[in-house]
């Protein structure tokens, strides 16, 4: 890469839209399932400064989840792991710690997708059918091989099945650190695999600040990059005074703005599950409708940087940034902004 390249502001991509929660042909609960593999939840209540009884119960009650440590691969076609989770239910499945731009990154998908982004010469060592690539350079280096484990084809003993177990099996023998988590099922219908496995169960870990005299822009009139760029720093910690002593930033809360005498953030983060981002999308929703409370409050889920997958089944890339991300705006009379992004290598959000 020349230096006139590593100079250059990275592509990315923001689909902004408003609708109502009145609507029937709002999209918001569509939008929470296709971003599969969540690794944070992070929430902005202006005006508050310790969250409700009914909202910390479900801050703190997000499901939890598995890390099994150097998992074959191949024990994802396992018969007994295919009919106890795979085919009743949704399995979220991730390896943990890879690369998509350099390492092989698995994951499971929620349909019963199994995806597995190769380098080339891990695709032609494992010998089954795939595709290169959609942000390859001149030549193919990278392939992605998909398959759908609950099609007829894939059948624990049918031709397809046997001929990646044995890829899987006896020639690649890919191992990875692997997150799992399955919904309804939960542990007991992930045993079967776990039995065979070094893992250990995790919690979501929860972080809440107060912030005071926090200028907050208007989200009604503020143009959505700059709205996010507030919340961003705002999540991180960031100051936006622009204080002549700051090294740090130069940014200023976009105007017009008011001062919030407090206001509660709070993050919630590990492997997170879309059923569970949509329990507390509708108790936000419960809370900011109150009267006497402020009249926004702010939802942003991040997908993992390095999951093979963003948007539904589509391919994610790395390169300059892994972004795949929404935002979502919920205010007092049933209205809500919602704003997409992805990085330079993912397509449109859907």
């Amino acid at each position: 890469m020349t230096s006139s390249e590593l100079d250059r502001t990275p592509r990315t991509l923001l689909v902004s839209e408003s609708s109502s929660f009145l609507d029937p042909k709002n999209r918001i609960s569509a939008q929470v399932q296709q971003l599969h593999f969540n690794h944070q939840v992070s929430v902005l209540l202006p005006e508050c400064s310790s969250a409700p009884s009914h909202l910390d119960s479900v801050l703190n009650n997000f499901s939890s989840f598995y890390l099994i440590r150097k998992l074959p691969v191949y024990e994802l076609l396992d018969r007994h792991f295919l009919e106890t989770a795979v085919y009743h239910g949704a399995v979220f499945g991730l390896s943990y710690r890879t690369r998509i731009d350099e390492d092989t990154c698995v994951a499971l998908m929620p349909n019963g997708h199994l995806t597995l982004s190769l380098d080339k010469d891990s695709f032609e060592i494992l010998g089954f059918e795939g595709k290169p690539s959609r942000f390859k350079h001149r030549t193919a280096t990278r392939f992605v091989v998909s398959v759908d484990l609950t099609d007829s084809s894939m059948a624990p003993g049918r031709r397809s099945y046997l001929r990646l177990l044995t890829g899987l099996k006896s020639r690649l023998q890919l191992q990875t650190d692997f997150l799992l988590s399955h919904h309804p099922g939960g542990g007991a219908s992930l045993q079967p695999l776990l039995s065979r496995c070094d893992w250990s169960q995790h919690r979501p870990e929860v972080n809440c600040s107060v912030l005071t005299d926090l200028s907050c822009p208007a989200p009604r009139s503020c143009d959505p990059h700059s709205f996010l760029e507030w919340l961003g720093a705002v999540d991180a910690g960031i100051s936006c005074e622009n204080s002549s002593s700051s090294f740090l930033s130069s940014f200023v809360c976009p105007e017009p703005n008011t001062i919030h005498r407090h206001a509660l953030s709070v993050s919630v983060s590990g492997m997170l599950l879309p059923h569970d981002i949509h329990r507390l999308l509708q108790e936000l929703r419960r809370y900011v409708e109150q009267p006497r409370l402020a009249s926004w409050v702010s939802m942003t889920v991040r997908g993992f940087a390095d999951s093979p997958v963003s948007w539904s089944n589509h391919e994610h890339g790395f390169l300059k940034g892994g972004e795949n991300f929404y935002t979502l705006m919920m205010f007092h009379d049933h209205t809500y902004q919602l704003h997409l992004a992805t990085g330079a290598h993912d397509v449109c959000p859907p």
